[in-house]
């Protein structure tokens, strides 16, 4: 995915839609209107794809999880401390993002009423809905929640059979996924002319306010991103993980660097393993930790996700009530633990989240065309989670009682 190409095609959306909303010039407006259904192509590219490959995603990771419970303890703690750690970050994604909004006042885009839930379900109707009578019938609906957790309960139930008939379905899903990155990474490559697309017509009908609205939610992003290191991921390798904070970001800092710039967790594994064993772990443990969190592990990502769903919520002028709150946590926790290694995927697993709760798919292609900021910040803040669970884990499963003078305990 060209990066600068999509930068140079938001700009040029924003630009047209400042200059017509400035001006008012019919020609500007009647122009900006016109990319419209660029906007809307791409937009349908992109939920063409989302639903076989969330569906694939899903069964390959519940797959790799079901087999760790034959590791053992190990394997347990290490994706008890993924889950423990992806709901605060939702959360805290969620409260930075309705405080940012609180300084400014949400664009909002005129809006199909259809496109927009005017009453969000209760939570008898959100837990009868979740589970599908037909889930080929609510994957052809868009109802990705109830789909996600079919393929859960599939996947696991895989798990039980033989080896040789469980590898041939884990394998077959494996295939049609890398399959469905390829051709997600194809609409991608197409994002360009897409955002500029989805971006001119919405700025045509707001003015500056989406600007600033952009800035405050790139803002929220970041600092969310870094109140959940400080009051999540450093205590528990703190207190958890027996050490230092000091010594451990420290000792993380090649990480956090090949991270930032790489944006991809799979391609930090060589330094996280470097650092690992730098910081005295355990290679029994954090050979196994490290591999696993880089597939399944995104508290960086769950944030963002739970960010970007108040951001658009508010744009939108979608209530966000107890039940859809909740329904949405459930979607964010499950989506963020199955974001697909594609570039930008926390922004199109984010169907099946704004889908639960009513929120207009469009506002997807202005987030993508910002996402580089907030992409190099999260990925970073990712491999830090998976740092801190390899410490953590590692500290569990061994006997110390004790810390030194250098921040780890006694053998």
């Amino acid at each position: 995915m060209n990066t600068r190409a999509i930068l140079i095609g938001l700009a040029l959306g924003l630009g047209l839609g400042v200059a017509a909303s400035a001006t008012g010039s019919p020609a500007l407006i009647g122009l900006a209107e016109a990319a419209d259904p660029l906007g809307q192509v791409f937009l349908r590219a992109i939920q063409m794809v989302v639903i076989p490959l969330v569906a694939a995603i899903v069964f390959v990771g519940v797959g790799r999880i079901g087999n760790l419970r034959r590791l053992g303890r190990l394997g347990g703690l290490a994706v008890g401390f993924f889950w423990v750690t992806t709901l605060p970050a939702i959360l805290i994604g969620m409260g930075v993002m309705r405080l940012g909004l609180s300084f400014t006042a949400p664009v909002a885009p005129s809006t199909d009423a259809a496109e927009v839930a005017t009453e969000s379900p209760g939570v008898i109707d959100f837990l009868l809905n979740l589970v599908p009578r037909n889930p080929i019938q609510v994957a052809a609906e868009g109802a990705l929640l109830p789909l996600i957790l079919f393929m859960v309960l599939f996947a696991a139930a895989t798990t039980t059979l033989p080896k040789e008939k469980q590898e041939i379905l884990t394998s077959f899903a494996d295939t049609v996924s890398e399959a469905l990155i390829k051709l997600m990474s194809w609409v991608l490559w197409t994002a360009p002319v897409g955002v500029f697309g989805l971006a001119a017509p919405v700025t045509a009908r707001t003015g500056m306010a989406m600007l600033q609205n952009l800035g405050v939610f790139i803002l929220s992003v970041v600092v969310g991103l870094f109140i959940m290191k400080a009051l999540v991921l450093l205590p528990l390798v703190r207190f958890v993980g027996r050490m230092r904070p000091g010594r451990f970001i420290r000792g993380t800092v090649g990480t956090y660097t090949v991270g930032f710039t790489t944006t991809t967790s799979v391609g930090t594994l060589p330094m996280m393993l470097q650092e690992a064993d730098k910081l005295g772990l355990s290679k029994s443990s954090y050979r196994l930790i490290l591999p696993l969190a880089a597939s399944i592990n995104r508290p960086g990502s769950a944030l963002f996700q739970g960010a970007s769903l108040v951001f658009l919520a508010a744009m939108y002028g979608v209530p966000l009530g107890p039940a859809p709150v909740a329904a949405a946590v459930l979607a964010t926790f499950l989506a963020a633990m199955t974001v697909a290694p594609v570039p930008s995927a926390s922004i199109v697993s984010l169907v099946p989240v704004l889908n639960v709760v009513g929120v207009p798919l469009a506002g997807l292609g202005i987030l993508l065309g910002i996402d580089r900021l907030p992409d190099v910040f999260r990925s970073a803040a990712n491999v830090i989670g998976h740092m801190a669970a390899a410490t953590t884990v590692d500290r569990m499963t061994r006997n110390r009682t004790t810390l030194d003078d250098s921040g780890r305990g006694d053998e």
